[in-house]
Formats: structure tokens, C-alpha cells, sequence
């Protein structure tokens, strides 16, 4: 919206070019959705707390929770919100791959409000029918993968590129489609997952958002992309953008979320900030940079596969509790440490996804 303003106020005034610069208006993306985050958010805690907008806790969960019971949720509202203003102000709105990642992000996130909805309404954290929940989110992503797929018109944008190779790229075909819907709805849920602890799950998706848009960038120059030897998707540099305002959004909410936190996203944040990393990373090409720079939340999730195949096969649990952070909760680790060194697990898991795309 505003790019199409400066580029238009440019031929005037010279200064407003550097809004052109894909770089700058990241920059600005990302400043803007963490100012528009602290300026709206004590609103949206206020008006949550205003209508008795409050967390539901598991009866089974860890004690340490149960005082948690009542504080905001659906704050993630707020994150959606910013993200999408932001991007309309410095995105390029003629770009597919932005409208693409925008409506995947908010179909999530319309899926997620439901799941809360229903809790609140029913005054339990059980929320929206698995099954449902599934087949709605199956449905988004696959339209989403299908849409990808048909539009790709070069054989890099649906091949499946191996870190640390600087060769090995794997044609999928149709298999494409397949990939791209469970990286989707499997990042959605992941960071789900990790969401159970005050400022557990924005931080490591902040920085796994701004991996992926530096990837983005690079990905959509063709000069950084044949230097580091990675496909070139044109188009793709836009995403920035998007991954900025995701930044500045998710550190505005991370102020607010932080131990004790004062509001949760909630399933209507972290399903829709899942499924917006998933899509990224499938149109960049990196959907196994993803899960190695997203390790935590790949953890959180096998901890509770692995919990419900154990049970059900032998009648034991292999943890304590899973997703596996209550597991650390209940050997005795203060909530505020588990956290910390999630994040710590995080930051390392990032600068090791980035790595690859020199260590070719």
C-alpha cells in the first residue's frame, strides 16, 4: 500500500526511493509491528480481561499452572492483526507469494480462534473436536500446496533441496504437494505444541521467522542465490517483509508474554505462526532447514508421539508429562528455566540452519 505511495511520491521527492529497497522496508516492517504491538496491547489485555477472556488449564496439568487460570488468552489476535496491517503497508501487494502466506497465516488463525472459542464457551481446555480441527487445517494447507504447485513455473520451486549439498536436489513432481501439506500443518501444530509455557513458543518463532527471511531475501536475489548455491525463486525476496513484521509483532507480544506472562496467543496465534513459518520455508525451499532451525519444536512434538505410542503399546510413559517441557516442569525446573534454555537450544538450532547455506 505505502510502496505504491512512495513509489509514486519518488518522482517528486527523491528521499522516498529508499522505500523501494526490499532490505529497508523490512527494516521498517519489523519497527512498525513492534511499535503498532506496544501502543495496541495493553488495549487488547485490558478488553480480554474486561470479558473474563481467560485461560483454561488441564485438571492434569503441572500444579504450578493452575494459578495461570484466568489470565488473558487469544492475545494472539493481536499478533495476527499487526502482521497483516504491517504487511499491507510495506508489502508488495502484486506479489502472489504474499497474499499466499497472508491467507494461509489467517485461515489458521480462524481455526485457531474457534479451538479457543470453544474452550472458553465450554469451560474446557479440550476445545475443537481433534478430527476437526484436522480436516480444517487439512483443508487450508493443502489448498495452500496445491496452489504453490500449480503456479510454480520452474523445476526449482518444486524440488526438494538437501542441506549441506550443494548439489543433491530431489524432484518431486506431484510428491510436492504431499511435502508441502505436512510441513504446513505439522509446523502448525508443532509450535502448538510448544505453546505451554509464558514466552516459550513466540521467541523460538521470532527467530526462526527472522532465519527464514534473511533465506527469503537471499533465495530471491539472483546474485546471493547463485553465490551461495541455493535455487533461485523470483518473487520470494518479498517474504521479508512478511518475516519482519512477524518479528516485530511477535516482540511486542513476547512483552507482554514474558514470565509471568499477562496474556497467551493462544491457539488462534500459535497455529496461524506455525503454519506462516511452514509456508515460508516451503517457498523458499528449506523445509529441512526448517525443522533444524524449528528443533524445538520438532522435540516438543516427538516427546508426544512417543509418549502416546509408549502408553498405548506398554502401559508406560517414557516422561513424566509431555509435550516434554512439563516433563523438566515436574523434575523440578522453575518455569522461567525451561524457557531460557529452550531459547538458548533455539538460538544454537538457528545459526546451524543458517550455516547451510554456505555449507554447501
Amino acid at each position: 500500500m505505502l510502496l505504491w505511495l512512495t513509489d509514486f511520491l519518488s518522482e517528486y521527492v527523491s528521499g522516498f526511493s529508499v522505500f523501494q529497497y526490499l532490505t529497508f522496508r523490512t527494516m521498517v516492517s519489523a519497527i512498525t509491528a513492534l511499535v503498532m504491538s506496544l501502543l495496541i496491547g495493553p488495549v487488547v489485555i485490558e478488553r480480554l480481561s474486561r470479558h473474563q477472556i481467560g485461560q483454561t488449564v488441564r485438571e492434569d496439568g503441572p500444579e504450578s499452572h493452575f494459578s495461570k487460570a484466568g489470565t488473558p488468552t487469544m492475545g494472539g489476535a493481536l499478533i495476527l492483526i499487526v502482521i497483516f496491517i504491517t504487511t499491507l503497508l510495506w508489502g508488495d501487494l502484486n506479489n502472489r507469494y504474499v497474499w499466499t502466506v497472508l491467507t494461509v497465516t489467517m485461515a489458521f488463525g480462524v481455526i485457531g480462534w474457534i479451538d479457543d472459542y470453544l474452550k472458553l464457551s465450554r469451560g474446557n481446555s479440550r476445545g475443537l473436536i481433534a478430527r476437526w480441527k484436522y480436516l480444517l487445517q487439512s483443508i487450508t494447507g493443502l489448498s495452500a500446496a496445491i496452489f504453490l504447485y500449480v503456479t510454480a513455473n520452474v523445476p526449482a520451486q518444486t524440488e526438494l533441496i538437501v542441506p549441506f549439498f550443494k548439489d543433491v536436489a530431489i524432484p518431486l513432481g506431484v510428491g510436492y504437494v504431499v511435502v508441502a501439506y505436512f510441513v504446513i500443518v505439522g509446523t502448525s501444530n508443532a509450535v502448538n505444541l510448544t505453546d505451554g509455557l509464558d514466552g516459550l513458543a513466540i521467541l523460538p518463532t521470532v527467530m526462526v521467522g527472522a532465519a527464514l527471511g534473511l533465506i527469503a531475501y537471499v533465495a530471491g536475489h539472483v546474485e546471493f542465490a547463485e553465490y551461495l548455491q541455493i535455487p533461485y525463486i523470483a518473487d520470494a525476496g518479498e517474504l521479508s517483509v512478511f518475516c519482519g513484521a512477524l518479528i516485530g509483532a511477535g516482540l511486542g507480544f513476547l512483552w507482554f508474554n514474558t514470565y509471568p506472562a499477562q496474556v497467551f496467543m493462544g491457539d488462534v496465534g500459535a497455529l496461524a505462526l506455525g503454519a506462516a513459518l511452514g509456508v515460508v520455508a516451503v517457498i523458499v525451499r528449506h523445509e529441512i532447514v526448517l525443522f533444524i532451525m524449528g528443533g524445538v519444536f520438532v522435540l516438543e512434538t516427538v516427546s508426544v508421539i512417543l509418549q502416546v505410542a509408549s502408553y498405548r503399546l506398554t502401559g508406560k510413559r517414557i516422561f513424566r508429562m509431555a509435550p516434554i517441557h512439563h516433563h523438566f516442569e515436574l523434575k523440578g525446573w522453575p518455569e522461567p528455566r525451561v524457557i531460557v534454555r529452550f531459547w538458548i537450544i533455539t538460538v544454537v538450532l538457528v545459526l546451524i540452519g543458517l550455516s547451510t547455506l554456505k555449507l554447501r
